[in-house]
This record gives C-alpha cells, sequence and structure tokens, in this order.
C-alpha cells in the first residue's frame, strides 16, 4: 500500500496503540479510537495497577525481615493503602501521558469515542459529547480487548461485591476478603490481600489454584499461600450468597459458610465484540463471541483485522501488541504472520511465577517421553545473599531430541528469567545448549543454567541423584 494508506483502529490498549505506532513506522495514515482510556485495561485497571500495589507488599515484607541482614527498622511495618492506590494512579497516569506523546510524535490521531463498523471501509464513531461522524479507511484493526463478565448470580455492588477494577481503588483494607476464583486473577489478589493483613479465602471449582499451570508449580504455591494463611477451598463453588452486615455470607457446595466484608468476583474475561457492527459486513464469530482471524490477524473480510482479547488467542497484553505489528505490516502489504508455539508468561503472585512452553502434564498427555531437570533457588549463591532463597527451576525436555519443550520457574524475578528460556525455545535449543552457555556468577540466571544440566543429572550445586 502506498504512504496514503488511511489504517483505523478500534481500541487502543496494549494491541490498538502498538499497531497505531508499527503502522505509522510503516507510513501509513493512521487514527485510533479509544472510548475510555489509552493503554485499555492492562494500563489502566489491570496490570500495571496490580503490580504496583503488589511491588508495595513485596518491598513491605522484605523490610519485614530485614533484621537479619543487619537492618534495623524501628517500630512494625504497616500499610497506608490509602496513599498506596495515589501512588498506582500516579504510576498509571505517567504510562497513559507516555502513550498520548508517542501518538502524537508518530503523527497518530487519537479520537476519544467508540467505533463501529458501517462497511468494510467506513467507521462512524460516537463522540463523547453524542455526536457523531464517519471516517473512511484503507483498512480497519479491531482491537476492543476484553471486560469483566456481566455474572446475574454476583451482581456487582461495591464495595460489597467487586471485580479486580473496583478492588484496585479501594482505599481501607477489608478485614475479611472472599475471593472467587483461583486462577491468576485470584491468586494474585490472594497474596496482595494477605500481604495487606486481610483475612483471605480463595473459592475455587477445580482441584487446584491456577488448574493450568505445572503441578511442581501449583504445589509450591499452595504451601506458600498456606504459609500466608489463605483459606484455600477447592473442588467447590458457592451455591448461594446473601448481604449481611455491609458484608457478604456464603454458603458452599459442601454446606460450609463463609462471612467476608468483600467478595471479589475473579472468574474469567467477557470478550469486546459487541456493537462494533460486525454483522453488518459479515465478519465471522467463534462459539464464546471471538472474532475469527487467521495467522496474517485478518478475518474473512479482507482490509479487515483483529487482534488481542476479542480475538479469544489469548490473553496476554503481550500477545496483543505482536498481533498488533503483525496486523499492522499485513495491512501496509508486507506480510508477516504470528506464532503461538513460544509466548512466555508472569504470573505476579509472592513469589513471582515464569512460564513458557508445555507443563510436564500436557508433554506426557501428548504422548511425549519427557525428560525433566530441577534446580532449587536455595542453591544459588544469589539467592542465599540476598535473601531470597525460595523457589525453583523446572525443565522439561524430549528424552530423544533434549529439545526444551517447557520451563517453569516460581521464585524471586521469575518473570524476568523467564525470557532466556523463551528465546532457546524459539531458537530450537537443546537443554545441552541452555547448560553450556556460560552464566555470570552471582545471578538468579545460573538456576536455569542447573536445570537444564540437571535434566541429565550433571547439575553441579545438586545433591547426586540416586539412581
Amino acid at each position: 500500500m502506498s504512504d496514503s494508506t488511511h489504517i483505523v483502529i478500534i481500541g487502543a490498549g496494549p494491541g490498538g496503540y502498538v499497531a497505531a505506532i508499527r503502522a505509522a513506522q510503516l507510513g501509513a495514515r493512521v487514527t485510533v479510537l479509544e472510548e475510555q482510556a489509552l493503554g485499555g485495561v492492562c494500563l489502566n485497571w489491570g496490570c500495571i495497577p496490580s503490580k504496583t500495589l503488589l511491588g508495595f507488599i513485596d518491598l513491605g515484607e522484605r523490610v519485614r525481615h530485614a533484621q537479619p541482614f543487619g537492618l534495623n527498622i524501628d517500630g512494625p511495618v504497616s500499610y497506608d493503602l490509602a496513599r498506596m492506590v495515589a501512588r498506582k494512579e500516579d504510576v498509571v497516569r505517567g504510562l497513559v501521558n507516555g502513550i498520548g506523546t508517542l501518538l502524537k510524535q508518530w503523527n497518530i490521531a487519537h479520537v476519544p469515542g467508540r467505533g463501529e463498523l458501517v462497511n468494510d471501509r467506513q467507521v462512524r464513531v460516537t463522540h463523547l459529547d453524542g455526536s457523531t461522524s464517519t471516517i473512511d479507511a484503507d483498512a480497519v484493526i479491531l482491537a476492543t480487548g476484553s471486560s469483566w463478565p456481566q455474572l446475574p448470580q454476583f451482581p456487582i455492588e461495591g464495595p460489597r461485591v467487586l471485580t479486580s477494577k473496583e478492588a484496585l481503588d479501594l482505599t481501607e483494607i477489608p478485614r475479611r476478603v472472599l475471593i472467587v476464583g483461583g486462577g491468576v486473577e485470584g491468586c494474585e489478589f490472594a497474596c496482595l490481600f494477605s500481604g495487606l493483613g486481610s483475612e483471605v479465602s480463595v473459592v475455587e471449582m477445580m482441584p487446584s489454584v491456577l488448574p493450568l499451570e505445572d503441578e511442581d508449580v501449583i504445589s509450591t504455591l499452595t504451601r506458600e499461600l498456606k504459609k500466608r494463611k489463605v483459606q484455600l477451598f477447592l473442588n467447590t463453588q458457592i451455591t448461594q450468597w446473601s448481604a449481611v452486615d455491609q458484608g457478604v455470607q456464603a454458603t458452599l457446595g459442601s454446606g460450609e459458610e463463609l462471612v467476608a466484608d468483600t467478595m471479589l468476583i475473579s472468574v474469567g474475561r467477557r470478550l469486546n465484540s459487541g456493537r462494533l457492527g460486525l454483522d453488518k459486513v459479515g465478519v465471522n464469530l467463534g462459539a464464546k463471541g471471538e472474532i475469527l482471524v487467521n495467522e496474517q490477524m485478518e478475518t474473512n473480510v479482507p482490509g479487515i483485522f483483529a487482534i488481542g482479547d476479542v480475538t479469544g488467542k489469548s490473553m496476554l497484553a503481550h500477545v496483543a501488541s505482536a498481533q498488533g505489528k503483525v496486523a499492522a505490516s499485513n495491512a501496509m502489504g508486507q506480510p508477516q504472520s504470528i506464532n503461538y508455539d513460544v509466548i512466555p508468561a508472569g504470573i505476579f503472585t509472592l513469589p513471582e511465577i515464569g512460564r513458557v512452553g508445555l507443563t510436564e502434564a500436557q508433554a506426557r498427555e501428548r504422548g511425549l517421553t519427557v525428560a525433566v531437570g530441577r534446580f532449587r533457588y536455595a542453591g544459588l549463591g544469589k539467592a542465599q545473599a540476598v535473601g531470597e532463597p525460595f523457589g525453583q527451576f523446572k525443565v522439561i525436555a524430549d528424552e530423544h531430541t533434549k529439545k526444551i519443550l517447557g520451563v517453569h520457574i516460581i521464585g524471586a524475578h521469575a518473570a524476568d528469567l523467564i525470557h532466556e528460556a523463551a528465546l532457546a525455545m524459539h531458537g530450537g535449543l537443546t537443554v545441552a545448549d541452555l547448560a553450556d552457555m556460560i552464566h555470570a556468577h552471582p545471578t538468579f540466571s545460573e538456576g536455569l543454567m542447573e536445570a537444564a544440566e540437571d535434566v541429565e543429572g550433571m547439575a553441579i550445586h545438586q545433591a547426586r541423584k540416586r539412581k
């Protein structure tokens, strides 16, 4: 396409604004429509706010345990949630402004409002004041993301019943918190509120928390949650609940009753594929309302692309960003496709989790013969030196080819450490390749090297395995 190509992007979350910048870099004229805030859910009500608050908890707990390091702290450590939330808002505001600056630098038009397809080359904009206008486009990228589900059995009634969006704005620490759902979000909030001193209960209908993670990670985090005095009610669900004395009383399938000041609903996301005019142009949807796309992020209608959560491919911000780059490139006539085989992810519980590739169970379910290497944080000089000896590295490899199938880390900086493993998998490396690379000492990264060596029983700082 020529430099006069006009690309309209509906949604300015981590997929939309990245797609906009990439399209502008490739010479397009770009218009971005966003009815809420630049950065979308991730920046404003999700990833960044929650990690900011969890960062305070991590800092506070390190201060609490500082005395063995020779650091004397006068008085107990306490949390001022109102000030923490104010700092969180400052962080978010700064990052949102940064995106706005980037859009201006690339001459991208930011139009506050809601976009809807009129046809395959026109978008109607409903501006914030209610007025409407129409924009012609050579290509359209749909990046509307997802939102909190509206569950009739759990109507949101703040501060009694909340989603994560409202929970991130609480300025008073609830004494008792009941979390419905033990997935990623539920476990992160369990760590946050237990760190603040709340009594936390988690109700999960599956047999474990984080049911999609590797079994070693699940067992390790479960032990850690119990150390934090988080009550876990697994293999059950809430059958009924009622409002009581400015709180809630919930009855479980087992008949047990729980009472809390706040009930946090953390049970999935709703795809924002409605109100886009998709039926007018014949864009195909899947069974869950996801916009169906190919590896080039194009829908069945030429010139209309979709990226991010709304495609149902992956509910991760960095995947949305990667999809945005692919969509923008293809919209500009530069063929590119996306590969979902190697996607690293971080879970920001305390301790952190980093993962990429298959779990051990998934590998075996595929009929693969696997070899597993493990290494504990406690064996790392750096971990001992800085007081972070809790955690484990796990490397899963094909027994025959020794290709890396998956890596799972739980411990300090796990979400950062996982990227070395992801790069190794992206390059098709073996465990020997990973083990042979010289790692700096003392670092946490040495644990990944040792775990790779342990696949062959050759880890240096590991007790000899009995045959």
